[in-house]
């Protein structure tokens, strides 16, 4: 399905979702106002230490302790990079208890660069709110790579046999980074996939791959304890964990201003006015005074919107990255 039927469904989709939260039926504000009455599961497509689940563990806490301590369960169900957990939540019982954080690379890339998926991300899931978005750090091992700048990074790696890029998997946004990236220095790169950020990681360190797209809030430790070097962001502004580190328009590149997101999606059939409380809660979470300091303390900016500005964004995004993975000619089963 091309892009502009892409855009189309994402506006109907929206335009219904407005609707039905415009004429909740009372037994659905009835079940909204109980709700929750048991622990709510949280599905997340990586593994844990990594920024969705950071995320998604902050949010956890800070929604259990708004709802009166009630348990709020991460489930990790990492592989495919979140294509598993993002199959298993879209056929989840449709009631509230089980939710997605999902990201970038799960709703909106994965429609432009699977042949074959299991999910469909505008019929199968209500948008219920984006938590978070982080910015791209460009990350180099400074034991094997000499560079300190993105302009010394391109010079040593025109010299080297490929130019070698990490990602935590295929059709991910660190995926399509670095294909912006080798289309904005005019090398294409090669890029290596891993099952997830701990062997990525092992590859940067042992000198398999040249550099890797990380999220600021993977990056942030590393570098702080010196072993890696971030030559750019690929923030419109500094990320505020790492207030040194240039961006890419700073450089002179201002095409690569790109991030990911993570927000939360529940399956489509969930009762409007349980996805309305959900994510007026969240929203309440996300601007509370300590649940957006410990988001920014991990490295994240916090956004906290609703639904529908949710929907508007995962649509936009799907236009943008399909363009991006139009470009690369990359296709998956």
């Amino acid at each position: 399905m091309n892009r502009h039927a892409l855009s189309r469904r994402h506006a109907i989709t929206l335009t219904l979702a407005v609707s039905a939260a415009c004429s909740l039926p009372a037994h659905s504000q009835a079940q909204a106002a109980n709700f929750p009455s048991r622990p709510v599961r949280i599905i997340v497509g990586f593994p844990a230490g990594t920024g969705p689940d950071i995320v998604a563990r902050l949010l956890a806490q800070k929604l259990s302790e708004g709802w009166n301590n009630m348990g709020v369960i991460v489930d990790n169900k990492p592989g495919a990079g979140g294509l598993i957990a993002a199959t298993e939540a879209a056929r989840s019982p449709a009631d509230g208890y089980t939710l997605m954080l999902g990201e970038t690379g799960q709703l909106s890339i994965a429609p432009s660069s699977y042949t074959k998926l299991a999910y469909d991300p505008v019929q199968d899931f209500a948008p219920v709110s984006q938590v978070v978005t982080s910015d791209f750090m460009l990350l180099v091992n400074p034991q094997k790579v000499p560079a300190r700048t993105v302009k010394e990074f391109v010079d040593w790696s025109q010299k080297q046999n490929g130019l070698f890029m990490g990602t935590f998997g295929a059709g991910t946004p660190g995926h399509f980074g670095a294909y912006l990236f080798g289309d904005a220095i005019g090398q294409k790169p090669t890029p290596v996939h891993y099952k997830s950020t701990g062997d990525a990681l092992s590859g940067i360190f042992g000198g398999d791959i040249a550099g890797v797209f990380a999220s600021v809030g993977l990056a942030a430790p590393n570098v702080k304890a010196g072993k890696l070097v971030a030559l750019a962001s690929s923030g419109d502004q500094r990320a505020q964990a790492l207030p040194d580190v240039p961006t890419f328009k700073e450089q002179g590149y201002p095409q690569l201003v790109f991030n990911s997101w993570f927000g939360i999606v529940a399956p489509s059939k969930t009762p409007p006015a349980i996805v309305a409380k959900l994510s007026a809660d969240i929203q309440k979470a996300m601007k509370s005074p300590d649940g957006r300091a410990k988001m920014e303390d991990a490295g994240f900016r916090v956004t906290g919107t609703t639904g529908a500005e949710f929907a508007t964004i995962m649509a936009a995004d799907t236009r943008t990255w399909g363009k991006a993975v139009a470009a690369t000619g990359f296709k998956a089963d």
